[in-house]
């Protein structure tokens, strides 16, 4: 297509207007358990029974599959026109919940908070702060404590913040060589899913995850087996409770939530802690410095400018924190997926 075509039928702008209804219509197929059947009844079945068996009409169901397979999220086999629906290699592997490598939880965290507090994103860029005060009734803290209110609600969210790892904490942990260091701690490691990552690959290393006591009992009765003897706990608030000394610190979707003064205050203290040759590691989606993108990290950064008081940053302002806290020899590496590497020396 010519320039002058792209000016006259602008394709890629309308795809982005209806970018909108293409997340809805995943949130709700999930949600209203559509890819769970399909992998339960191991065989096509028509919009008829899928309604029946979710408790929809027959109309919206059919509209909702339908665009589905538009979407090459599921496969339709006609049979005297009558669809018969089946999920896709990609559905059964991502979208179906009781999958090993499951976005479940991740799409629903997107459908029922990241959803609306974008709604609120004309007010956030107007006052340049979050907004889970319009959208929740609550402040920045309050709206982190709220994650943990019951266990269903932690178990989701922790779900949510352990799966991305299945997909991308592979690459983080390949980005550098991290054999020298064998007493790790993972602040704010959640459920363990970066540490899984990072003992399966240096044997030789323990990993302890330093996180909220509420946090820490949820992950140690459902997300870390006896068999993983390298991986240990300790309840506590890294921002307020003494950093114990290690080799290596591991920092991932820590920073990106706070404002510099926090951050840099935490990055003294972990430099403190820090044993001599030993280093910090930042997991986070990095910024061209030209500011041509990738679009995901461009939009992760209105993500934190909704819900937090943080960003996303380049290179050279990780450079400067890491440099400004003490650090040397810093290191970035684009993994080329969702999130980024970034390694501090002392």
């Amino acid at each position: 297509m010519s320039s002058l075509e792209k000016m006259e039928y602008p394709r890629k702008l309308l795809d982005y207007m209806d970018g909108f209804a293409v997340s809805k219509t995943i949130f709700t197929a999930c949600e209203l358990g559509v890819f769970d059947l399909l992998h339960e009844v191991q065989e096509p079945i028509s919009a008829v029974a899928i309604a029946s068996r979710l408790s929809t009409s027959v109309d919206g169901m059919e509209r909702l599959l339908d665009a589905c397979v538009g979407l090459e999220l599921l496969k339709v086999d006609l049979k005297t026109s009558e669809g018969y629906y089946s999920n896709t290699d990609v559905s059964t592997l991502y979208m179906v919940k009781s999958s090993p490598r499951t976005l479940y939880y991740m799409i629903m965290y997107y459908s029922n908070s990241l959803y609306l507090y974008f709604q609120f994103l004309p007010q956030a860029v107007r006052e340049g702060k979050s907004q889970y005060e319009r959208a929740l009734g609550l402040s920045t803290k309050e709206s982190f404590e709220a994650l943990y209110r019951s266990e269903e609600e932690m178990l989701t969210f922790i779900h949510f913040m352990d799966s991305i790892w299945n997909i991308c904490g592979k690459d983080v942990i390949q980005a550098f060589d991290f054999s020298i260091f064998h007493t790790v701690y993972d602040l704010g490691g959640c459920s363990g899913g970066l540490a899984k990552q990072f003992v399966s690959t240096y044997k030789e290393s323990t990993v302890t995850i330093m996180d909220m006591p509420k946090v820490v009992q949820t992950a140690k009765k459902h997300f870390i087996t006896e068999s993983e003897q390298q991986i240990h706990f300790l309840e506590g608030d890294f921002f307020n409770d003494p950093i114990p000394e290690a080799d290596l610190y591991i920092m991932a979707r820590i920073i990106h939530d706070w404002t510099e003064e926090k951050c840099l205050s935490l990055l003294r203290k972990i430099y403190q802690s820090c044993r001599p040759g030993g280093g910090v590691l930042i997991v986070e989606a990095l910024l061209n410095e030209d500011r041509s993108g990738p679009v995901h990290s461009q939009l992760f950064s209105l993500k934190m400018l909704v819900q937090t008081e943080g960003k996303e940053r380049m290179p050279s302002e990780y450079t400067k924190l890491l440099t400004d806290a003490g650090f040397r020899d810093i290191e970035c590496k684009v993994t080329g997926k969702l999130y980024d590497a970034i390694l501090g020396r002392k």
